[in-house]
């Protein structure tokens, strides 16, 4: 039995004529009679009364042409699911990513990727950079956004491309001695508590602050330990010490903060996005084609590595 099959049968049920139907439906009535019987056949019963009057469904035939419109619907509706499943517009996108995305890029890209792709289900988990490495290593993840390409034992398998850069910034309370002046140095830092991301975290951060402060720095063994750039904010507020972080946080001015370059300049690993290069999942195409729009630069470096992307009917432009 094939979806034809139905649509004969219900075509035949609403003109209550071979004549009629075979014409609604583009065919000679010859072969519609004869796939009518043989999908009575098949039935094991009649489904039609031939009469002077017209042909009109059988007991078995109302029950037969009740199931055939259901499953006839539902045929129409896997085709349009696999549809919109073909073009990124359903299924699931499982994102990690560090705190300080949330500054920038990601709240432009998570919008636009909500208002346009509002039935994909986006699954979001703050984590820190080597775990979300891991996980998309896994297979646990579909995108990662950490700091500094990823490395380790899958890393190769990976397409990473930077979405930010940036450089180390102290954040102080207004009333710390440092509050009003544009530039702290490293002088400066080594006689004062700091707040700074967990080694376990952020290592390429804290590698980065070893470089600067001296490998054995007794104010980083002392540091004060914050797992997001919020709380270095916060605490910095509170007095604890002079938060150190990404030049993201910037745009997160608090009330009773402020914010001092460090000299010298010190560059900190770029934010970068990675997935499996193997991934090429109509979700994470739609989530790309966003990225693309927003970011340029990025959109550039993703087709240098992986092509421009294939148009279809729907996509992000």
């Amino acid at each position: 039995m094939e979806a034809r099959h139905l649509r004969y049968a219900l075509a035949l049920a609403e003109h209550e004529h071979f004549g009629r139907a075979a014409g609604a439906l583009g065919i000679a009535q010859p072969p519609l009679s004869k796939q009518i019987a043989d999908l009575e056949r098949e039935v094991g019963s009649r489904l039609f009364d031939r009469t002077r009057q017209g042909v009109f469904p059988t007991a078995a035939g109302a029950a037969f042409l009740a199931r055939a419109r259901r499953a006839l619907d539902e045929i129409t509706a896997a085709s349009v699911d696999a549809a919109r499943a073909a073009r990124g517009e359903t299924g699931r996108l499982r994102l990690g990513f560090i705190a300080s995305a949330l500054l920038e890029p990601l709240p432009d890209v998570l919008g636009r990727f909500g208002r346009e792709r509002p039935d994909v289900r986006l699954e979001l988990h703050e984590m820190a950079t080597n775990r979300s490495t891991a996980a998309l290593v896994a297979g646990e993840l579909d995108v990662a956004i950490g700091l500094g390409r990823p490395r380790g034992v899958g890393a190769e398998k990976l397409v990473s491309v930077p979405i930010g850069h940036d450089h180390l910034v102290a954040v102080v309370s207004s009333t710390h001695p440092y509050a009003g002046q544009a530039s702290v140095d490293v002088d400066q830092l080594r006689r004062q508590p700091l707040i700074l991301a967990p080694d376990e975290d952020e290592p390429a951060v804290v590698t980065g602050l070893r470089t600067l402060l001296g490998k054995d720095s007794a104010t980083l063994t002392g540091a004060t330990v914050a797992r997001d750039i919020h709380t270095i904010i916060g605490l910095a507020a509170c007095g604890v010490g002079v938060g150190l972080g990404p030049s993201r946080m910037l745009t997160a001015p608090r009330r009773g903060t402020w914010f001092c370059e460090v000299t010298p300049h010190t560059p900190l690993p770029d934010l970068v996005l990675s997935f499996q290069v193997r991934d090429r999942s109509p979700a994470l195409n739609a989530f790309l084609d966003v990225i693309r729009t927003n970011c340029p630069d990025v959109g550039a470096a993703l087709d240098h590595r992986l092509g421009p992307p294939a148009r279809t009917k729907g996509a992000t432009g």
